[in-house]
């Protein structure tokens, strides 16, 4: 059994996207007169501050996200977006391209070494043991298989959204009543947001800044065990 930590990578994102939302923008006010080299950052601030979110929907983001299945059902429940997961239906994890064993995203909130950790990670290795036997043994197809595989199953799912959802599902999804797993892939996602876009996400990080800086240090120590 392998046991990972959450991350993810930002795949594809709009070329010059602040230039196409601003002409996009302008567009509306017929101010296109106005753009100038520089002036993109500003002017999509200022639709931003408003309120006018419309406007950035003319741009996208695609991320891969690696986390565990739990993660990604509450993912998926966001509709303005495009999806694609890894199957657990079609994925056999008793093959040797995968391990011959089940890969599983370490607890965010139960440190190594602690009985909560020891009693989770037993359970994973009974899962693996029941999911290999079931395939291997007894020959039960991947689909059939699945029934005993736990929500810390690793998985990869890939999301685009555009700019307008990416602030919701970050509003929603940084906030302290969100699952801490949801929070470990989603402060660290709009630090790195905010550092491409910060006229798109800054007053979402500035609102957040607390919460990523605290989770980042929480990281830090589960990566040192």
């Amino acid at each position: 059994m392998k046991i990972v930590s959450p991350s993810f990578e930002i795949l594809a994102m709009t070329p010059e996207p602040l230039q196409l939302l601003e002409l996009a923008g302008r567009t509306c006010y017929k101010s296109e007169d106005k753009i100038s080299p520089g002036s993109a950052d500003e002017f999509i601030k200022k639709l931003v501050n408003k309120g006018h979110h419309s406007v950035i929907e003319h741009a996208s983001i695609t991320v891969k996200f690696v986390c565990d299945r739990g993660v990604s059902h509450e993912l998926v429940r966001h509709r303005l977006a495009s999806f694609s997961q890894e199957s657990t239906r079609y994925a056999n994890y008793s093959h040797e391209r995968f391990g011959s064993e089940i890969t599983v995203i370490r607890p965010l909130f139960w440190p190594p070494d602690t009985p909560e950790y020891n009693q989770w990670y037993e359970a994973m290795a009974a899962a693996e043991k029941a999911y290999i036997s079931l395939v291997k043994k007894m020959k039960a197809s991947p689909e059939q298989a699945r029934s005993v595989l736990p929500n810390s199953l690793k998985t990869e799912i890939i999301m685009t959204a555009n700019l307008r959802e990416w602030r919701h599902v970050l509003e929603l999804r940084c906030s302290a009543r969100s699952h801490p797993q949801m929070r470990e892939l989603m402060l660290p996602l709009l630090a790195e947001l905010n550092r491409r876009l910060p006229a798109v996400f800054g007053d979402i990080y500035k609102k957040y800044e607390a919460a990523v800086a605290e989770m980042e240090q929480t990281i830090a120590r589960l990566d040192r065990h």
